[in-house]
């Protein structure tokens, strides 16, 4: 059996029975077991606990109805990220603890109904773009022999790529969770900071951490960002972003900048390979343009070569004073630079990005996204540990002013060059554009080998009446109770939209199961996230007699422009329902209750 790993594939499988998350667990630890020592992993679930848990998955979520989004999906985590009764080492042993509580994204993910399957192989302390600076073993891309997979999150790329596991959870403070996508072959989301907590996570710089997301597809790494994401109170770092669709939206055309010089270092091949990703973006209808990426490149310098270099020690220099005989001779040389820094350096530092960030925004102002390389060369693992500082710093190019800038970023396969190496581009934007880049970058990937997409809408210029097209808030989402009677039906998910900014949504009071309202407002409206699908005409009849006042169907304004059907709520039911529309969407509302413990 080889089974497709991607989460609709599960996702039918688990729905029409042709499988359950026993079956595609023992898969998967027969995937890994074939492929042998590949320093992917360094630790994993013993298989009887894996077993046992797909099994209670099964048990605890019977109908395919009520089971959450993630049900029965397999996934690693970069062993920079506690689970509870599991060794964190951050990749050096004499550093090992085992966590009494897990991260909370890995809570959420559990929640989820994610199967975790072991914990990933990294560059020592998350200090690396190479995958090459781990005790546990160098691993390598699964598309060319001998190449490097890239790092810090060396292991979760690799695990993507090979087929192990649906999707995986890395760290990016440099670049570590979109150098091994583009090196593997996958996708790889770096979230906005703050979106996703980092508590539970070895720091490396925690003013700049950012947990990330590999996966085969933008649309299942959005949807697992859309789990783990959301505030958490108790963490310094977290803000109160919005939280990005399970679904990559449908973009129109975007100004994308593309920078007017870029440098391939002597990669040829590469700097052609971005070209041809940029008229692709131009084929999808994208207006590039021309950007000085000189701003940007001197705030990726600062990481290294100014005072944030000392924040690595921060976290790990007393570790790193008492054992240095533990600590990998390229990460202790890279820490050694932070010893003589002082607090006047810090500030100079601060100072000199204040300055830079105000230079990007006026490059802000005449651009949606940045697209650039996402390394602008590769190497194998030989050549990079033939001078692993200098060529790391090659690789981190174009990744490592992104957090100090307050970006987002999806790095996405671009394909491979003329010699056969892999090539990726990234998408940048400012912290909260996380949901327009993952539509951005969707549509770009499924030109390059990405799933094609579904259609935002009927062609208007003739042929077969388009079915109707209808945005559902809340009890008949994906996961929710009610959803089953849209898939009877025929309904077919298109993806996820916002409302146009009129809306207010309520908590309604009394009745099983719980059901939101949405309202049109007179003025103080609020866009919401909807779910769209399509279905025929008769169809949507029938769905209107099975529905229960005080909602019904009527016409809702989209963000883009469009009006389709959609549920809507009698006023006179929100006169004493709690207003939850600053919540965005009612998945985002009954995460929050279910945190809270109500």
């Amino acid at each position: 059996m080889n089974t497709s790993l991607d989460l609709d594939s599960l996702a039918r499988r688990y729905r029409d029975g042709s499988g359950c998350p026993s079956d595609v667990a023992a898969e998967v630890l027969g995937r890994i077991a074939a492929r042998g020592d590949d320093h992917v992993w360094i630790t994993l679930r013993p298989a009887a606990d894996v077993l046992g848990d797909a099994a209670e998955l099964a048990r605890r979520w019977p109908d395919p109805d009520s089971r959450p989004p993630l049900y029965g999906i397999p996934f690693g985590v970069k062993d920079n990220v506690d689970v509870a009764g599991l060794p964190t080492t951050a990749a050096c042993p004499a550093y090992a603890y085992v966590p009494d509580r897990s991260a909370p994204l890995v809570d959420r993910l559990l929640a989820a109904g994610a199967l975790l399957i072991g914990k990933t192989n990294l560059d020592q302390f998350a200090t690396g773009l190479s995958g090459t600076r781990s005790p546990y073993g160098a691993c390598e891309s699964p598309l060319v022999p001998g190449l490097i997979s890239g790092g810090s999150s060396s292991g979760s790329a690799v695990a993507v790529a090979a087929g192990l596991v649906s999707f995986s959870i890395g760290t990016d403070t440099a670049g570590s969770g979109r150098v091994p996508a583009a090196l593997t072959g996958t996708v790889g989301i770096k979230p906005s900071r703050g979106l996703v907590s980092t508590l539970g996570l070895v720091p490396a710089c925690a003013s700049l951490d950012c947990p990330s997301v590999f996966a085969g597809s933008v649309a299942d790494g959005l949807a697992v960002l859309s789990v783990i994401a959301g505030h958490e109170p108790a963490d310094p770092w977290s803000r109160a972003l919005a939280v990005p669709p399970p679904m990559p939206p449908v973009v129109k055309s975007l100004r994308v900048g593309v920078p007017r010089r870029l440098d391939f270092f002597g990669d040829d091949p590469a700097a052609a390979a971005f070209e041809e990703a940029a008229e692709r973006l131009t084929g999808l209808g994208h207006r590039l343009v021309p950007v000085d990426l000189g701003p940007f490149l001197a705030a990726g310098r600062l990481l290294y070569d100014g005072p944030w270099i000392a924040e690595r020690l921060a976290a790990f220099g007393d570790f790193a004073a008492r054992n240095p005989g533990e600590v990998h001779p390229v990460t202790r040389e890279i820490l050694s630079k932070g010893a003589g820094l002082t607090a006047v350096d810090a500030f100079t530092g601060l100072y000199r990005l204040r300055a830079l960030r105000a230079e990007t925004r006026r490059a802000w102002a005449s651009m949606d996204a940045l697209a650039v390389p996402t390394v602008p060369t590769t190497y194998t693992v030989a050549e990079m540990l033939d001078s692993p500082i200098e060529r790391n710093t090659v690789l981190g190019h174009y990744t490592t002013f992104t957090n100090l800038l307050d970006l987002a970023g999806v790095s996405v396969p671009a394909g491979t060059t003329a010699t056969g190496r892999p090539h990726g581009i990234t998408l940048l934007g400012p912290a909260g554009s996380d949901a327009l880049l993952a539509g951005l970058a969707a549509s770009f990937h499924s030109q390059t080998g990405g799933p094609a997409l579904a259609p935002a809408s009927a062609d208007p210029d003739g042929g077969p009446e388009a079915a109707p097209v209808l945005a559902v808030v809340g009890a008949h989402r994906s996961g929710q109770p009610l959803h089953g009677q849209l898939t009877s039906l025929g309904a077919t998910l298109l993806g996820t939209a916002r409302t146009a900014p009129l809306y207010r949504l309520y908590a309604l009071n009394g009745g099983e199961p719980a059901r939101p309202g949405l309202i049109r407002s007179g003025g103080d409206g609020v866009s919401v996230e909807v779910e769209l699908y399509s279905l025929g005409s008769a169809a949507l009849g029938a769905l209107l007699t099975r529905i229960a006042p005080p909602l019904g169907l009527g016409w809702v304004a989209l963000a883009d422009g469009r009006e389709v059907h959609g549920f809507l709520c009698e006023p006179y039911a929100v006169e004493k329902a709690a207003d939850i529309s600053g919540y965005g969407s009612w998945p985002g509302y009954l995460l929050s209750w279910e945190r809270d413990g109500r």
